[in-house]
């Protein structure tokens, strides 16, 4: 599942500012598992404690927007 999405906003061609023709915005995991199921796979607690979350299913990685 992607959790990074596009949106492509409309720009005028009045506008006096260069536009912005790609935007991206990113979408947390949580938001498709609608209860915890049963038996979900877990990481090792080293590895949670690295990841932030004990479940892969919610692992979301920072992506940097820097250039």
């Amino acid at each position: 599942m992607e959790q990074e999405k596009v949106w492509y906003p409309y720009h005028s061609p009045f506008d006096p500012c260069p536009p912005i023709t790609v935007k991206t915005y990113s979408t947390p995991p949580n938001l498709y598992i609608h209860y915890q199921p049963m038996h979900l796979p877990q990481y090792p607690p080293m590895e949670a404690l690295m990841r932030g979350t004990l479940w892969p299913a919610l692992f979301s990685p920072y992506i940097s927007k820097n250039c």
